[in-house]
């Protein structure tokens, strides 16, 4: 998953979160990538803060969207 925005000629960095999903604890595979001058910046940290918090495996988000159907 790529977080925030990758300019065409910009360098990638990749990395790894341990990330679970915030409803069933399931742990998930967090490859992530980043553009050089966003990673480690401020709006980076929080970003990633929000994401840890508001992740949902496929099978929770999967059952959230059927539920409001």
């Amino acid at each position: 998953m790529i977080i925030g925005k990758i300019d065409k000629n910009e360098k990638k960095i990749k990395f790894h979160l341990d990330i679970k999903c915030t409803k069933c604890g399931k742990t998930v595979p967090g490859g992530m990538q980043a553009s050089e001058n966003y990673f480690g910046s401020d709006s980076f940290k929080i970003e990633i803060d929000n994401f840890k918090k508001n992740y949902l495996c496929g099978i929770c988000r999967d059952k959230k969207r059927l539920d409001k159907q």
